[in-house]
C-alpha cells in the first residue's frame, strides 16, 4: 500500500511537471522558436541579394562584361575612322633634281558601300614619271576628290560592316550572359541562405528539447532521492538528456557551418570579405507564396522571350545570319570602281568648277575565282551551323519549359507537404497530451513520454526542413524561367 501511494505521488509529480512543460511547449514553443529574439537583427533574403549585387566580386566581374562589349563595338567602329596618308619622295643626283613628289590624302571609310577620299599632290622635277606629271599652271599642285565603290562583291555588305553588326549583337549577348551568371550566383546564395535558416531554427528546436530533458532529469533525481522514483528512472531520463545534448551539438555544428558558408557572399564596398554577425537571424515570409495557372502561363511566355540561354541562341543565329550574308557576297565577282575629280570643284586658285567628263581619274578592278570552291564551302558551313543552332535552340526551349513545369509542380507538392506536416505536428502534440493523461491514470510511463517527445521534435524538424526546401524551390522556379535577378528589385 505504501509502495502504491509512492507510485501515485510520483506519477502525479511527474504529471504536473510534464503538463507544465507541455503547456509551455504547445502554447509558446512554436511562437518562441520562430520569434526573433530581442537582441537579434533580422537578415532577410532581400538584404543578402542587395549585398551580393552591390559588392560581391563575381557580380562585379559580370558587370565588366558590359564594358567589354562596349569596347568590342568601339573596336569595330575603329575600322570606319578617317585615315590620314602622306607620301614624300625626292631624288637629286649631281645637281639635277630628278623628282620631288608629295602626296597627302584623307580617307573617310563609310558604313555605306563607298569610301570618299580627298587629297593633294605636288609633283615636280625633270624626270617625273608621266603618270605623275602635273603641269606648272598651278605650280605643279593638284587637288583631287573621289570615291571608291564596289559594284559586285561588297556592295550589300563586307567584312567591316559585318564585324560592326556582330559587335552590336555581342553587346546583347553579354547582357544575356550577365543575367545568367548573376542568376546562378543568386540561386546558390539563396539555397545557402535557406540552409542557414533551417540550421538556425533547428538548433532552437533542439535547444528547447534539451531544456525540457534537463528539467525532467533534475526532477526525477529529486524524486529518486526522496524515494518517490526508482533509480532506473534517473538512468532513463539521463539517457534522454544525453541524446538531446548530442542532437543539439549536431544542430549547433550545422548552424555554425551554414553561417560560415553564407559569409562567402558578404563583402563590403571595398571588396573586403565580411563574416556573418552572430546576432543576425534569418526570417521567411509569414504566408506561403502561390502561383496561379495564368501566372504560370505568363511566366512560360516570358521565359520563351527573355530566358538568357534562349536569348543567347537567338543572338547566335543572328550572328550566323550575318556570316551567311557575307558568304553570299563572296560568290559575287570583285568589281571595284574608283573615280576622282582633279581640281574639281575648286583648284588651287579657288576657281570653282565641276565637269564630270573632264579632269578626272577612273579605275576599274575586276576579279572572279573560277570554281568558287572556298566560297561555296564557307557558305555551306555557315548554313550547317545555322541548322545546328536552330536544333539546339528548340531543345533548349523545351528544356526551359519543362524545368518551369517541374519547379511549379515541386512547389505545389511541397506546399501540400507543409500543410500535412503542420497538421502532423499538431497531432503529435495531441498524442503527447494524451500520454500525459494516460500517465495520470497509470497507463503510461516516462519511456512512452520520451518516445512521443522525440517524435514531436522530429516532426518539427521535418516541418522546418520542408519550409526551407519550399523557399529553395521558389528560387529554382525563377532560375528555370530566367527571371532577371530571380525577381529581386533593388
Amino acid at each position: 500500500m505504501k509502495r502504491s501511494s509512492i507510485t501515485v505521488a510520483y506519477r502525479q509529480n511527474i504529471l504536473c511537471l510534464l503538463l507544465l512543460l507541455f503547456t509551455f511547449k504547445t502554447s509558446a514553443q512554436q511562437d518562441s522558436i520562430f520569434q526573433v529574439p530581442d537582441n537579434a537583427k533580422v537578415f532577410t533574403l532581400d538584404n543578402l541579394y542587395y549585398l551580393i549585387l552591390q559588392n560581391h566580386p563575381s557580380a562585379k566581374q559580370t558587370y565588366l562584361l558590359t564594358d567589354f562589349a562596349k569596347q568590342e563595338i568601339r573596336l569595330a567602329r575603329g575600322q570606319f575612322d578617317p585615315k590620314l596618308e602622306l607620301s614624300y619622295q625626292q631624288k637629286n643626283l649631281k645637281g639635277t633634281e630628278y623628282y620631288d613628289l608629295l602626296n597627302g590624302a584623307i580617307k573617310f571609310p563609310s558604313i555605306l558601300p563607298f569610301d570618299p577620299k580627298v587629297g593633294f599632290q605636288r609633283n615636280e622635277g625633270q624626270f617625273v614619271n608621266p603618270e605623275n606629271y602635273i603641269n606648272s599652271d598651278f605650280n605643279y599642285q593638284q587637288f583631287y576628290a573621289g570615291i571608291s565603290m564596289p559594284l559586285g562583291r561588297g556592295l550589300i555588305t563586307d567584312e567591316r560592316r559585318t564585324i560592326l553588326r556582330q559587335a552590336e549583337l555581342f553587346q546583347s549577348l553579354t547582357e544575356a550572359e550577365q543575367v545568367k551568371l548573376i542568376n546562378k550566383l543568386l540561386l546558390v546564395a539563396t539555397k545557402d541562405y535557406w540552409q542557414w535558416y533551417y540550421a538556425y531554427y533547428n538548433y532552437r528546436i533542439q535547444s528547447n528539447g534539451v531544456n525540457i530533458a534537463q528539467e525532467i532529469f533534475r526532477r526525477v533525481k529529486i524524486n529518486a532521492v526522496q524515494g518517490e522514483a526508482a533509480v532506473i528512472d534517473t538512468v532513463q531520463a539521463q539517457i534522454t538528456l544525453q541524446e538531446r545534448l548530442v542532437q543539439r551539438q549536431e544542430a549547433l555544428l550545422a548552424f555554425r557551418n551554414s553561417g560560415i558558408q553564407l559569409s562567402t557572399y558578404l563583402w563590403d564596398s571595398l571588396s573586403n570579405p565580411l563574416l556573418l554577425p552572430t546576432d543576425w537571424v534569418p526570417v521567411r515570409p509569414a504566408e506561403l507564396w502561390s502561383l496561379t495557372q495564368g501566372e504560370l502561363d505568363e511566366l512560360r511566355s516570358q521565359a520563351q522571350n527573355n530566358h538568357p540561354e534562349l536569348q543567347k541562341l537567338s543572338i547566335k543565329l543572328n550572328q550566323l545570319d550575318l556570316d551567311r550574308k557575307l558568304a553570299l557576297e563572296f560568290l559575287k565577282p570583285t568589281l571595284d570602281l574608283n573615280y576622282a575629280f582633279l581640281n574639281q570643284p575648286f583648284d588651287p586658285r579657288w576657281n570653282p568648277s565641276l565637269n564630270i567628263g573632264e579632269d578626272y581619274k577612273l579605275g576599274l578592278d575586276f576579279a572572279f575565282p573560277v570554281f568558287l570552291r572556298k566560297e561555296r564551302a564557307k557558305l555551306n558551313q555557315t548554313k550547317l551551323k545555322i541548322s545546328s543552332t536552330k536544333f539546339e535552340k528548340s531543345l533548349a526551349e523545351r528544356e526551359v519549359l519543362n524545368s518551369i513545369d517541374a519547379a511549379y509542380n515541386t512547389i505545389n507538392v511541397t506546399a501540400t507537404m507543409i500543410d500535412q506536416l503542420g497538421s502532423m505536428v499538431s497531432n503529435y502534440e495531441r498524442i503527447l497530451q494524451a500520454e500525459f493523461l494516460n500517465l495520470d491514470n497509470g497507463e503510461s510511463d516516462l519511456f512512452k513520454i520520451n518516445i512521443q517527445q522525440e517524435k514531436l521534435i522530429q516532426a518539427q524538424a521535418k516541418y522546418l526542413k520542408v519550409l526551407s526546401e519550399y523557399e529553395k524551390n521558389k528560387a529554382e522556379l525563377y532560375w528555370a524561367a530566367g527571371v532577371s535577378q530571380l525577381g529581386f528589385q533593388n
